[in-house]
């Protein structure tokens, strides 16, 4: 005879505990529907590296997870697509030419640095590819901030460096080329074109909510604006488009609550632009959403929602 235990088993998971018909492999389907195009994009424009940086990241989150779920007895759940989008968003916000072995690193510690020790999908603190990310630039500075021109071989400066070290000049062909997506950079940050698109996509299928992304943008934009900066350049250089809609929007690192959000990427937002404008680095985007991630729980519970209370009507008490 089975004991109560085995029968009235007590199940806890991560919150919010808020019931929809979509599972996490079709969330994570959608998502990956949106980062397609800014990964043809990226190897159109960068080539055989990066398409083997995509693949590589992918191959290695999935074998990582794989792995870590089966040596530390867990159930094997690599078919809700989780890892393979840590893998491309890992990719996507790397240089395109690093090396294999510091891409299949990020990917071993975002998987299970950031994620597995954690407890895995929905209990990790920090977003799992930015995390890669941060340990491969503080570990690999020169490798990550080594830049691939467009359909080129040849390295450069990226712009925001340019703009820290004040020579830096921008006419209309160059926003074009930043809006387009031809320039230096990351695999996925460069068109802001296909970022957009991917936003509205999210937003139309009401997988990501607005006000993050949409609150960081404005506040990059607005305060590089009133510090006497080029507003249009800081909306499409570096990686605020890529950062803003894909980044602050994880489930498991953002607010639940809306007000939560707005303070969330508002944050994020002003970080960014004071890294830019008084930090050491050209860019802050990475720092910014990862230093609001720690804050997540806080915003959680000062800006709390209740859920399954009734509300105003016939038969509440």
């Amino acid at each position: 005879m089975a004991s109560p235990s085995d029968v009235n088993e007590i199940y806890l998971s991560p919150g919010p505990h808020v019931s929809s018909r979509r599972n996490t492999q079709n969330i994570m389907l959608f998502v990956i529907i949106a980062l397609l195009p800014l990964c043809i994009c990226g190897v159109v424009v960068f080539g055989i590296p990066a398409l083997v940086t995509l693949i590589v990241s992918v191959a290695s989150t999935v074998i990582f997870e794989l792995l870590f779920q089966k040596l530390t007895k867990q159930p094997v759940r690599i078919k809700d697509l989780s890892a393979v989008v840590t893998g491309i968003m890992l990719a996507l916000v790397l240089p395109p030419a690093i090396p294999v072995w510091m891409t299949i690193l990020g990917a071993l510690f975002a998987i299970v640095v950031a994620k597995g020790f954690f407890g895995g999908i929905g209990a990790n603190v920090f977003n799992p590819a930015l995390t890669g990310r941060a340990f491969l630039f503080t570990s690999f500075p020169l490798a990550m901030g080594t830049w691939t021109l467009p359909f080129d071989t040849v390295t450069g400066a990226t712009v925001l460096s340019e703009i820290k070290s004040g020579v830096f000049f921008a006419d209309s062909e160059m926003y074009l080329d930043f809006f387009l997506g031809r320039r230096a950079g990351c695999i996925g940050e460069t068109s802001t074109l296909l970022i957009l698109v991917a936003f509205i996509f999210l937003l139309v299928t009401k997988i990501i909510d607005w006000r993050a992304p949409v609150a960081m943008i404005v506040v990059t934009v607005g305060a590089t604006a009133l510090a006497g900066g080029d507003a249009l350049m800081a909306l499409m250089s570096g990686g605020l488009m890529f950062g803003a809609v894909f980044m602050t929007t994880d489930y498991a690192t953002a607010p639940v609550t809306k007000t939560g959000r707005l303070i969330f990427g508002a944050g994020a937002g002003l970080i960014t632009f004071l890294i830019r404008q008084f930090g050491g680095y050209p860019e802050g985007v990475m720092f910014s959403i990862l230093i609001m991630n720690v804050l997540t729980p806080f915003l959680n519970k000062i800006i709390p929602t209740k859920y399954g209370y009734k509300g105003k009507g016939a038969g509440a008490k």
